[in-house]
């Protein structure tokens, strides 16, 4: 259909060329507009539901399985998904800037990053789902805002590390460029900072899409502190069928996924993706360039002339709001190398502050629980760290060799992408009624079969930072690859596997991080009146928070929090300065 597009805008009419021209336009801007009012009716028609005030009954713990909610019921999570994606990108912004432009806070956000990454969503919940019902008392918003925080909370990290990483590997000339210019903050963040992470932040969306769908039965039918809050949507409709032995409508339920996933991909992801092609820092043209149906639609409308005209006064505001904050000068003090008093005397405070705060968190486990069964916890989460760094390793040797194939291919990209999409966003515990029966079957143990369930939401991750990675490797840096004749593992040693390392340490950090996250759903499966708990800290943790027990979930929480700090410490970063170091285009 793009080639209809193609060939209408340049065949002449009787009229002369411009008049096809014109009917072009005009049909691209009553599809733009239909697609704007439907956007805004979607809106409008889902937000009395979102408010709505709780019955004498209180708050719903449970939904109903007629197949004929299930529209309605995605529509919901689209919109919490798409809600919560949208605050994530805030929060990536602002952190990332804050991280990676100053050398001081960079000290105490990345490593804070590692740990709030490490916390399940269920210790997000157990600390937050009271105080959101207080914000918004009496009605229903209350449970919305905690379950679009929850899935916040399964999005924003990876998208956070992947635009942190990006700024700090922005090409020296780039950034001489920005200095020569005068660029003020502002300008630097809209004409290098964003363009130069759009590809491998663009894949993280999409992932943490993909991660929101996979914790979507968590964060909808939400069991803490004894109670259970229930919102309409298609992961509590699954949490309820698959409690109710209805196999059946679990399927309809993951029908009615697989298609919102593919609209979702066909609507925004393919033209996003086609889009962010003109920021791939490149001296030649790609020779396969990727398209999208609607990218030209939208592009053959009124639309960018509209957006110009409307948000033009709004970006010259901000412009001259951000000269306050001076010109971009030198690369802000992430660069630096020097060690000031002041570096040293907060070095000192940072760490009393945390010497105090592991003191007084020990005692209070000690008085609480005792250490007993702090060390017993310790053991459980050696288990899960070994799961860990299985999948990880495994994952890595599966999919970079796919990923690297899959983004420098732009025609197995197009083909590719809405398959890996489903697969990547397709919630693997939608499958876990199915897949407790088969482990009962088969007789598999849940604590090799719970590594299967980790791995299943958490792959991806690798994935897809491995596709932007091998998306992003200039034209000019192929093309050499051809003349020098470099092929097979030649290749794949001195171009394919350099250019991708700095995506893959991304992806594994945060694919370790989301394993972590997963395991409180994939170490305890269950399907009616059949259950399967494996050895593990994360059906440790999911166990306590059902009871409601503040105390041992801090516990679990603070535990594996150690673990996924002391493997990013220990094992990650210095991956990831080698990555910065060695193999970025500087």
């Amino acid at each position: 259909m793009t080639s209809m597009f193609t060939s209408a805008v340049s065949r002449p009419g009787p009229g002369g060329g411009n008049q096809p021209r014109l009917r072009v336009r005009i049909l691209s801007d009553l599809v733009v507009a239909a697609g704007v009012l439907a956007v805004f009716g979607f809106v409008a028609y889902l937000l009395p539901g979102v408010d709505a005030p709780i019955g004498p009954q209180g708050i719903p713990s449970h939904v109903t399985t007629d197949v004929w909610d299930l529209p309605y019921y995605a529509m919901r999570s689209v919109f919490r998904m798409f809600i919560a994606l949208f605050f994530s990108l805030a929060f990536t912004f602002l952190y990332g800037l804050a991280a990676a432009r100053s050398r001081l806070m960079g000290k105490v956000l990345v490593p804070l990053l590692d740990i709030l990454q490490s916390v399940p969503i269920l210790g997000f919940l157990s600390a937050t789902i009271t105080i959101w019902l207080v914000i918004f008392p009496h009605s229903m918003l209350g449970v919305e805002a905690a379950s679009i925080f929850a899935i916040f909370t399964s999005q924003a990290w990876n998208m956070a590390f992947s635009f942190y990483r990006s700024l700090l590997s922005e090409p020296k000339e780039l950034d001489e460029a920005a200095r020569s210019l005068r660029l003020t903050r502002w300008q630097r963040f809209w004409k290098l900072d964003v363009p130069s992470s759009m590809t491998p932040l663009l894949w993280n969306c999409m992932m943490s899409v993909g991660g929101g769908w996979f914790f979507l039965t968590a964060s909808e039918m939400i069991s803490v502190n004894n109670k259970t809050y229930a919102l309409p949507g298609l992961g509590s409709f699954v949490a309820q069928a698959s409690s109710n032995e209805e196999l059946g409508k679990v399927g309809l339920a993951i029908v009615t996924m697989v298609i919102v996933v593919l609209l979702i991909d066909f609507l925004l992801w393919k033209p996003l993706t086609a889009w962010a092609e003109k920021f791939r820092i490149t001296q030649s043209e790609s020779a396969e360039p990727k398209k999208s149906l609607v990218l030209t639609v939208i592009r053959q409308s009124h639309l960018d002339d509209l957006l110009g005209r409307a948000f033009s006064p709004l970006g010259e505001l901000l412009d001259r709001a951000g000269r306050v904050f001076g010109r971009t000068g030198a690369r802000w003090e992430s660069t630096g190398t020097r060690r000031k008093l002041g570096d040293w005397i907060f070095d000192i405070v940072l760490g009393i502050l945390l010497v105090l705060g592991l003191a007084e968190l020990v005692l209070s486990i000690k008085r609480s629980v005792g250490f007993a069964e702090m060390g017993q916890v310790f053991g459980l989460g050696g288990l899960t760290f070994l799961r860990v760094a299985l999948l990880t390793a495994v994952c890595s040797i599966v999919w970079v060799p796919i990923g690297a194939l899959i983004g420098m291919n732009p025609k197995v990209s197009r083909f590719m992408q809405p398959i890996v999409q489903v697969l990547a966003s397709f919630p693997a515990n939608f499958i876990f009624p199915f897949v407790t029966l088969w482990f009962v079957a088969w007789g598999i143990d849940i604590n090799w079969g719970s590594i299967l369930l980790m791995a299943l939401g958490t792959q991806w991750y690798i994935l897809f930072n491995v596709i932007a990675g091998a998306s992003a490797i200039p034209d000019d840096l192929r093309e050499m690859g051809s003349s020098f004749q470099l092929t097979g593992w030649l290749k794949w040693k001195r171009l394919i596997l350099p250019a991708v390392f700095g995506s893959w340490c991304t992806g594994g950090i945060t694919a370790a991080g989301g394993a972590w996250n997963a395991s409180i759903v994939a170490e305890i499966v269950s399907y009616g009146r059949t259950e399967l708990v494996g050895k593990g800290l994360g059906a440790y943790i999911t166990q306590v928070t059902e009871r409601g027990d503040g105390p041992r979930i801090i516990l679990g929480v603070a535990i594996m929090s150690f673990f996924v700090v002391v493997a990013n410490r220990v094992f990650w970063a210095p991956l990831q300065n080698l990555a910065n170091r060695r193999y970025s285009l500087n």
